[in-house]
């Protein structure tokens, strides 16, 4: 339970300093339907990432423009970690139903990289090498190009935000730590006989 408290704790506190610290965001312009935005970044300690669009435009809100439905993804050393076409319910309220987001726990340290297409250019495989769908084929700007997800002349603004915040270790994490200091201090009195 003490484990547990500390756990909530800590995610407590990064969700206020994700809430004002910790907040980044990208604004991009795809001008044709095969167009890939790459967007790299650096993390310097074990860590949480949360990251959404929030720029195709709430249903039933005439004033927001419908933008293009955009797929996000995120890789580390040409492997993918993560992507996601559709998901507004990671900030529910500020996302349209084609946004996209996604959650990836306990990133290692080192160089990252989004990318940003509009549906359906989804990569081709798990590695950045292997390309995407729509590679080679004659750009079609996206005001006349009607998107396979049935937008009619979409906007070519995105808006792609994360969150960062340090990793909370699991509680078998804490028990394998605590079980290892244990065996050294074990070793350490052996020694001392």
């Amino acid at each position: 339970m003490k484990h547990l408290s500390k756990k909530l704790a800590a995610a407590a506190v990064c969700v206020l300093a994700a809430s004002t610290a910790n907040a980044d965001f990208l604004d991009s312009h795809i001008a044709y339907h095969n167009d890939v935005i790459y967007h790299s970044f650096i993390i310097d300690r074990l860590t949480d990432l949360t990251a959404w669009t929030d720029s195709y435009g709430l249903l039933g809100d005439p004033q927001t423009p419908r933008n293009f439905d955009p797929i996000v993804s995120l890789w580390h050393q040409g492997m993918l970690v993560t992507f996601n076409d559709d998901d507004p319910t990671i900030r529910p309220g500020e996302q349209g139903v084609y946004d996209a987001g996604f959650r990836a726990y306990n990133l290692m340290p080192g160089t990252y990289l989004f990318t940003i297409a509009a549906y359906d250019n989804f990569a081709m495989g798990t590695s950045l090498g292997s390309g995407f769908l729509r590679d080679g084929e004659t750009p079609i700007p996206l005001a006349e190009w009607t998107e396979p997800a049935g937008v009619l002349s979409p906007g070519s603004f995105v808006r792609l935000n994360w969150d960062m915040c340090p990793a909370v270790p699991e509680p078998s994490t804490w028990v394998m730590m605590g079980a290892g200091l244990a065996l050294a201090g074990v070793m350490a009195r052996r020694q001392r006989r």
